[in-house]
């Protein structure tokens, strides 16, 4: 167990070199298990999360080798189709093996996947998409999946989910004949997964959409892939500037996610500008919430792309605790995630939650420094951000849980300025 001491009150800023999207590079590691040939991804974030599916993949045949932020993965040797239960207990991700894991063995085993503990989180979408294509799901202890055919079909998710879309996607490849996912998830990571099966061989279409169309292929050969930068970091950096009146900026980002994202920054009048391959936060930022029209309390929801990513909704929440002005965050996707707003209560913001689902937040407060530990990945960085800007030192236990979805994030912090220690 290891915890971060805070000395708040400095500024964040200088440059930033965002890490691969842990949301991306996830499904990736999976579809390796799709071919016999190496599969080499480059950019790949060092992170908790990633490090437990690399041993899922050795426990079940895969060759894994690392080399600095680049990954190569063969799975000619694949022999097994039972996944350690204790490692699927550690990540969410464990159940995109299934898909892969049933097209290419025939035969999946996994226990039930962890992750964190955030809400309700269904696994009926991946279920029923895979079911469609022929591959039967036995729920219980452990869930087993198999195939007794492997054919396209025509679907319609129940909802957008990410890893629901990415299971069906990877499966649908090896198919015989064609699919059509509906009320596919359109996410940017979604879309660099499928660029990743494209080079492998696949044949997919509507990339970017919620329609995607599937022409099934025999096999699939290797291919070599560079992970898009991580939106959800990139944000998290950049909130973190503007709350300590830093400038930041992030290199290499794709401009497309960043304006879709900062177009809900605005809405508490944090502002950026692209400089070519650049984002740069301004410095000196006075945050103020802007009013919708006829000078109405404004609200932030979130929801499936392109509308606001649910992983930012905790450390936006911070950003507007040092805004000015009246605003609802209303998270729609997850009844557990607000509940790590009772620390920043403690810390002095101006927080009244209305339910699970919704707090009404009021700004600018003064923060200052407690003692508190992190719930969940999304709600650590939260509150390390809320302690950059917080008077006196605090204290974020659990860093471990951090460590699952950010790389060497004091590292990064201190080169940025801030006054950051990690101690176990």
């Amino acid at each position: 167990m290891s915890r971060f001491i805070i000395h708040g009150g400095r500024r964040i800023g200088g440059v930033l070199v965002p890490s691969g999207n842990k949301n991306a590079v996830l499904p990736m590691l999976a579809a390796c298990v799709l071919t016999e040939e190496p599969v080499t991804l480059e950019n790949v974030p060092l992170i908790d999360d990633v490090r437990t599916m690399l041993e899922l993949l050795d426990g079940i045949g895969v060759e894994v080798s690392v080399q600095g932020h680049t990954v190569r993965l063969c799975a000619k040797g694949l022999r097994r189709s039972r996944l350690d239960p204790a490692l699927c207990g550690k990540v969410r991700s464990s159940i995109l093996l299934a898909g892969p894991l049933a097209a290419r063995l025939g035969r999946a085993t996994l226990s039930p996947p962890g992750g964190d503990v955030i809400g309700r989180r269904r696994v009926d979408t991946h279920f029923q998409g895979l079911a469609a294509l022929g591959i039967e799901v036995e729920g219980g202890r452990d869930f087993v999946f198999r195939r007794r055919r492997l054919e396209g079909a025509d679907m319609v998710l129940d909802e957008a989910s990410v890893t629901a879309t990415e299971n069906v996607l990877m499966a649908s490849v090896l198919a015989q004949g064609r699919t059509t996912i509906f009320n596919a998830a359109c996410e940017p990571h979604v879309g660099d997964l499928a660029l990743l099966l494209n080079k492998m061989g696949a044949r997919i279409r509507g990339i970017g959409t919620n329609r995607l169309e599937v022409e099934g292929v025999e096999g699939l050969g290797g291919a070599v892939h560079k992970v898009q930068p991580d939106v959800i970091e990139i944000g998290s950096y950049m909130v973190a500037a503007a709350v300590t009146g830093g400038e930041l900026r992030v290199t290499g980002v794709e401009p497309e996610p960043m304006m879709i994202v900062g177009r809900t920054f605005q809405r508490l009048g944090l502002r950026m500008q692209w400089a070519g391959a650049d984002t740069v936060v301004q410095p000196r930022q006075r945050l103020k919430v802007v009013k919708d029209f006829g000078a109405a309390i404004p609200k932030i929801e979130d929801g499936p792309w392109p509308m606001f990513p649910s992983d930012l909704m905790s450390v936006l929440l911070v950003a507007a605790t040092q805004a000015q002005g009246t605003i609802l965050f209303f998270e729609k996707m997850f009844e557990s995630r607000m509940y790590f707003v009772d620390h920043l209560i403690s810390m002095g913001a101006g927080i009244v939650v209305c339910d699970p689902h919704r707090v009404l937040v009021t700004g600018p407060a003064r923060l200052h420094s407690i003692s508190m530990a992190s719930p969940d990945i999304r709600a650590g960085v939260a509150l390390l951000i809320a302690a950059l800007c917080a008077k006196g030192e605090s204290v974020v236990h659990s860093a471990q849980t951090i460590d699952r979805g950010y790389e060497r994030v004091e590292e990064k912090l201190r080169a940025l300025g801030a006054d950051i220690v990690r101690e176990e």
